[in-house]
């Protein structure tokens, strides 16, 4: 991650190998307050004789014209917008651009402290790079800015400083997401990705509990073990609990209290009922929702929010052998349920079903899944908009809510009852797959199964987000969102349980 700071001094007198400038459409303006109005007028007329039009995810580096101090100027487009989203876009698209600059000063429209935290966010997500496995020479020309300086008039604001400070911590966590995604299953594998959360949440203050598949299966974890056995890697489930404490150490009473339950199938080969090799490429993404639950409950800790956080992660890796589940096999998930095993590849529901069933028993104001689970959701939402199913209309809208907020794009999708009819098994409680068509919203049903009432009587709130497009770019980068992992989730949760806060 880059160092990043906040400076009062003017921008285009900032030494530096670049100076990100924000355009917007359709006149083509510098957006207002980011520079000296003489300055910015002229930068302005500058990008007009390159035919430029502040449109969103265009960017061009020119040598820097007299009056900036930078080796290069970088305008960016924010589109017909300079909201927050359109500002953290716009600079994660210029800052991400720059693979060859080692610092880079960011001019930040106006004296807003959403500006400054979206401009922050932005650079810091759009200067990702992942390199782990690159040579050393290869590595080293794709680095990119070692050291971001955010230009702002509000650079001793108090609350500026906490923008920043926040800013780090999202960028930190959704950038830790995108490491896990994009590490490759022979390195990331079940027991390994226990390990991996284990060692952070203990370097933030959150408490973590690691189930084996020893114990999983005399415990009855019966998805997870399912799921599990037909590779040489055992499953895992792990149990991560952040619970504020007072100024006394003491816990604080009545306290929100949120379940995040992540699918974590770390390889996804789609067991006996194998998957045709080109879909096999990306499947190291399988495990997307659960490192976005990790990272989720540890920026929870170090934002020290007043709510209390229990995050399970279901670990599996899905692989054909002479041990691995058959279609037509019954299991036994936590709980007692029984489920018939007509797909070996609808394997993240039957891990989730597990975690689902242990996070339900506990005393809990809201309980949330975050999963790729779906080809369904890509065919409806496509690979950039990831979907909600509820059973309770408030949490939906309120989920819908924070990614709004936070920038990233989730639609609420319904749970029609007259889908559940089709997971009828006769020789079970439920299939583990049913219609075709709505498929998407079948799995969501099928999750609903496992979710129990409060102790008090009612309901438990529980939504069901669904990630499979958006937790894996394909294509080029665009806006801050990097090739391969996107960490898609994390401030969309993160903000809900701030919301909470």
């Amino acid at each position: 991650t880059p160092t990043i700071k906040l400076s009062g001094k003017n921008a285009a007198n900032s030494r530096a190998d670049a100076l990100v400038v924000a355009l917007t459409g359709p006149e083509v303006e510098l957006v207002p307050g980011a520079l000296p109005a003489d300055l910015a007028q002229a930068l302005a007329a500058i990008a007009r004789r390159l035919d430029l039009g502040g449109r969103a995810d265009e960017v061009r580096t020119i040598p820097a014209p007299q009056g900036v101090t930078a080796d290069l100027l970088v305008f960016t487009g924010t589109g017909e917008t300079t909201g927050p989203e359109a500002l953290r876009r716009a600079i994660g698209a210029a800052v991400a651009s720059l693979a060859a600059s080692e610092s880079v000063v960011v001019a930040v429209p106006g004296k807003d402290v959403a500006a400054v935290a979206a401009c922050a966010e932005g650079a810091l997500l759009g200067a990702y790079r992942y390199v782990d496995y690159l040579g050393s020479g290869k590595a080293s020309a794709k680095t990119g800015p070692a050291a971001i300086t955010i230009a702002t008039g509000l650079a001793k604001d108090a609350a500026a400083k906490d923008a920043l400070d926040r800013a780090v911590i999202v960028a930190e966590a959704v950038n830790g997401t995108r490491d896990l995604v994009n590490c490759p299953p022979n390195d990331l594998y079940p027991e390994r990705f226990a390990e991996l959360a284990g060692t952070l949440a203990a370097q933030h203050g959150v408490k973590v509990s690691v189930t084996d598949d020893e114990a999983l299966r005399s415990r009855g974890y019966g998805g997870l073990t399912a799921v599990g056995q037909g590779s040489s890697r055992g499953p895992r489930l792990v149990r991560l609990e952040y619970s504020p404490t007072g100024r006394r150490g003491r816990k604080s009473p009545a306290l929100p209290h949120i379940a995040l339950v992540g699918k974590g199938i770390t390889f996804d080969s789609g067991g006996l009922s194998l998957k045709p090799g080109d879909s096999m490429k990306t499947m190291k993404l399988d495990m997307a929702g659960a490192a976005a639950v990790l990272h989720t409950i540890v920026a929870t800790a170090r934002l020290g929010l007043p709510v209390k956080v229990t995050a399970w992660l279901c670990l599996a890796e899905n692989m054909p052998s002479g041990t691995a589940q058959r279609p037509s096999d019954v299991i036994t998930v936590f709980g007692g349920k029984t489920v018939e095993v007509l797909n070996t590849d609808a394997e993240g529901r039957l891990v989730l079903a597990d975690g689902l069933v242990g996070a339900a028993a506990e005393q809990l104001d809201a309980i949330i899944d975050i999963a790729t689970l779906t080809g369904a959701q890509m065919v409806a939402l496509g690979n950039r908009v990831s979907a909600v199913m509820a059973n309770d209309d408030d949490l939906r809208a309120e989920l819908v809510a924070a990614a709004d907020t936070t920038g990233e794009q989730f639609w609420p999708m319904p749970l029609p009852s007259e889908l559940r009819a089709s997971m009828d098994s006769a020789v079970a409680d439920i299939a583990n797959i049913g219609d075709r068509f709505g498929g998407m919203l079948v799995a969501g049903l099928f999750l609903a199964e496992f979710i129990g009432e409060k102790e008090e009587g009612g309901r438990l709130p529980w939504a069901h987000l669904d990630i499979a497009g958006p937790s894996f770019n394909e294509s080029g980068r665009h806006g801050y969102t990097p090739k391969g992992g996107t960490g898609v989730g994390v401030r969309t949760m993160l903000g809900l349980i701030e919301h909470r806060a």
